[in-house]
């Protein structure tokens, strides 16, 4: 298998890793430093320089990385991302839905044994819920009062998926949009998505202009989302959360391990 990047390609001039890291140098910033203030591992800092995509997320996720390094570093965003657009390799360029194998199926009823149900005090619940966020408040506090004694900069090593996300979320100001033709991420029309959860579960969608339609923990309820396709979605329990797109119904089922589901999703 033939490696997506090259230290040829990285080092050409005019790329858009050569422009990255020699705009960082120049502003004198660190690796560490751009990787705490942007929330992005430094290791997909070094791979955006170095131009080595076998090393970064999806498709999706590296280009807002990279536009928003631009933005941090002061150059030109739309300049790095049609940059970026033109060396993306092929074979790493996500395929389009209707080449996966059934990937919208319509989900059936639910049967549920009303017997032997196991029932909860939500008395007992609600104070466990309230442990629970008073131990998180607690831990923000501590940790908090310990960046402002250190005075160093903190190291982002250990990102969550919500995290990266925000990371690689584009502000809808800067006229570079999060699809481009060049990587095939969709169509300009709008699609619908309606989210169900039966319980509360942390939900994270954006659509290919890099809008947030939901983002962090979310309360059980019905929520109706529109925007651009494809979508990134991702869920960290599958079984409190459905999901249909444009009113069919997606099989969360299929993207998910271990409960926790991350894809890409268009009509």
């Amino acid at each position: 298998m033939t490696t997506p990047s090259s230290n040829t390609q990285s080092n050409a001039q005019g790329s858009f890793g050569a422009m990255l890291q020699q705009a960082r140098k120049t502003k004198q910033v660190s690796l560490e430093e751009a990787a705490a203030e942007l929330f992005i591992l430094k290791r997909h800092l070094q791979a955006l320089e170095n131009e080595n995509f076998a090393d970064l997320p999806q498709a999706a996720f590296a280009r807002g990385f990279a536009i928003n390094y631009a933005k941090f570093l002061g150059i030109d965003p739309v300049k790095i991302a049609s940059s970026f657009d033109a060396a993306y390799p092929d074979e790493l360029k996500p395929h389009s839905v209707n080449n996966i194998d059934t990937p919208l199926r319509p989900m059936g009823t639910l049967q549920r044994d009303t017997h032997n149900r196991i029932r909860f005090n939500p008395l007992l619940i609600i104070a466990v819920v309230g442990v629970i966020i008073l131990a998180i408040f607690l831990f923000r506090m501590v940790s908090n009062a310990s960046k402002e004694n250190t005075q160093e900069p903190t190291s982002v090593e250990d990102i969550s998926a919500i995290e990266q996300a925000q990371g690689a979320a584009i502000d809808s100001d800067t006229g570079v949009g999060a699809s481009g033709s060049a990587l095939n991420l969709g169509g300009a029309s709008t699609a619908t998505l309606d989210v169900t959860l039966t319980d509360d579960a942390v939900v994270v969608i954006t659509d290919a202009s890099g809008s947030n339609l939901m983002n962090g923990a979310q309360n059980a309820g019905d929520y109706k989302l529109s925007g651009m396709p494809p979508f990134n979605v991702q869920i960290d329990n599958v079984d409190n959360v459905s999901l249909m797109l444009n009113q069919e119904a997606v099989a969360l089922g299929a993207y998910a391990t271990d409960k926790q589901a991350s894809f890409e999703l268009a009509p």
